[in-house]
């Protein structure tokens, strides 16, 4: 029986300082170790002092997740030696006497499975290593601590998992989830990361770390059950071990033994107290937490009749939710919908792109408005929104430089028309026989106005010519 689990890490990128100290929590766009302090980098003497908002934002997510939270949380000490961790040791949390992480025993349904949440801790995010060339290969390897002290969430599952599509669609739904809840920008380098441990029926757990993508982990996870199955197959034994994702081959590699609890020799962190966590306070947590996904999507669909495929994928978005939410009305809140993820959404697909978008909730208004009103066609309402996203004018400006205004005149429009019956002959004898094939011609016509043809009206006309 195939068993997969995952180790999801999420760094809290909401946060302004990190875990222990007030170094920047946005590490990113520092020069190498420029964003750091004594904490930072455990200098003997140094003290932590625990960030409360990241406990916060902990507490959101596994309140999310339908984890317990406990009364009362604890920290210890992970003892392990690697460059990227300065003082040896990683400050987390450890379930050992009890739970004192931050959740435990949560659940999440991906497609009619239910896959458990065996525990949320807090933790601190140890540095960089940058490789000079191939990672496996490379002689020099530089140290960045600017990272480190980042605050961070790991999110542990039980090995629920029996497909590798299964563990895609749980991480894409994760990140939805902790984008939604305003705690972490799952879009940035390095913001959420996932480690699997797999397993076959005649072997022994087997980890795979430094997967750069969702897409990565998918492929990573499916190659490792194909070479567990080929070794069970020879009779091979299968070792527990850590491997690495090789992106260029697309294959895993041995990189070490894997380590057990034991040689963690996890103690409890005396610099940092025990933290009581307030009924009260979880009750605030909760008031203050953003709509769900799911109660988002179930609002679009029964209050605005937005279809649920369209309500589906604008709830899970929460750049593209946020704008339908600042623009709509009772009006034309299914009009905006369908313009943000029919258009919008392939016009602005990646952060960068989002982050240059010049249209605000009152031009998609404006602009949905001006469809419901007859005062521009669907088409031209698609070069309008591309061009109000490039400058950011008002519609009316649009309107009038494009000449995107709609054509209703019953004359202009009849004179387009005969043209168009006088190129499409043989089509205007199909349509005289088969009036369903009327719409080629009511195409035409689009085409000849650039979109900008009433088309009610130019299928009446036409309806009244073919007689």
């Amino acid at each position: 029986m195939t068993k997969i689990g995952l180790e999801i890490h999420c760094q809290l990128t909401k946060l302004k300082s990190k875990l222990f100290c007030s170094c920047k929590a946005d590490y990113r766009g520092f020069e190498p170790n420029t964003n750091i302090c004594p904490i930072c980098v455990g200098l003997p003497g140094s003290l932590p002092l625990l960030n409360k908002k990241a406990v916060e934002k902990a507490a959101m997510i596994a309140m999310r997740l339908g984890c317990k939270v406990p009364p009362k949380i604890g920290f210890f000490r992970k003892n392990y030696f690697y460059p990227d961790l300065p003082k040896n040791f990683q400050i987390t949390q450890y379930n050992v006497h009890g739970p004192t992480s931050i959740g435990s025993e949560g659940q999440i349904l991906i497609e009619d499975k239910m896959i458990r949440i065996s525990r949320i801790q807090i933790e601190e995010d140890p540095g960089r290593l940058i490789y000079e060339g191939d990672p496996g290969k490379s002689l020099t390897t530089f140290v960045d601590y600017n990272r480190s002290g980042t605050p961070l969430v790991e999110i542990v599952t039980e090995p629920d998992f029996t497909t590798p599509k299964q563990v895609r669609t749980f991480v894409n739904i994760l990140s939805d989830l902790l984008d939604n809840l305003g705690v972490s920008d799952t879009s940035l380098e390095g913001a959420l990361r996932v480690d699997a441990n797999v397993s076959i029926d005649k072997g022994e757990k087997v980890e795979i770390k430094n997967i750069g993508s969702f897409r990565n982990l998918e492929k990573a996870i499916h190659f490792e059950l194909v070479r567990q199955e080929s070794l069970a197959e020879r009779g091979m034994p299968i070792p527990s071990e850590t491997r690495q994702w090789d992106e260029g081959r697309k294959i895993t590699i041995s990189a070490r033994t894997k380590e057990e609890e034991q040689d963690y020799r996890y103690f409890p962190e005396s610099d940092v107290p025990h933290v009581l966590i307030k009924d009260q306070l979880l009750e605030k947590l909760k008031e203050n937490m953003p709509e769900s996904i799911i109660s988002k999507r179930e609002r679009y669909v029964e209050k605005y009749g937005i279809p649920n495929q369209v309500a589906e994928v604008l709830s899970t978005d929460k750049f593209y939710s946020d704008l339908f939410e600042k623009a709509h009305n009772e009006n034309n809140a299914k009009e905006i919908a369908n313009l943000i993820t029919t258009d919008l959404m392939g016009l602005a697909d990646t952060k960068e792109k989002r982050d240059q978008l010049k249209l605000r909730p009152q031009h998609l208004s404006d602009l949905a408005d001006a469809i419901l009103n007859n005062k521009i066609t669907r088409i031209s309402a698609k070069t309008a929104i591309h061009e109000i996203a490039k400058t950011g004018k008002p519609l009316s400006e649009i309107t009038s430089e494009l000449d995107l205004g709609r054509v209703d005149d019953e004359s202009s429009l009849l004179s387009i028309i005969d043209e168009v019956f006088a190129e499409e002959k043989q089509a205007v004898e199909d349509a005289k026989k088969n009036i369903e094939t009327v719409n080629y011609l009511v195409g035409k016509v689009m085409k000849k106005t650039k979109g900008k043809a009433n088309p009610s009206v130019t299928l009446e006309i036409i309806k009244k010519k073919l007689k």
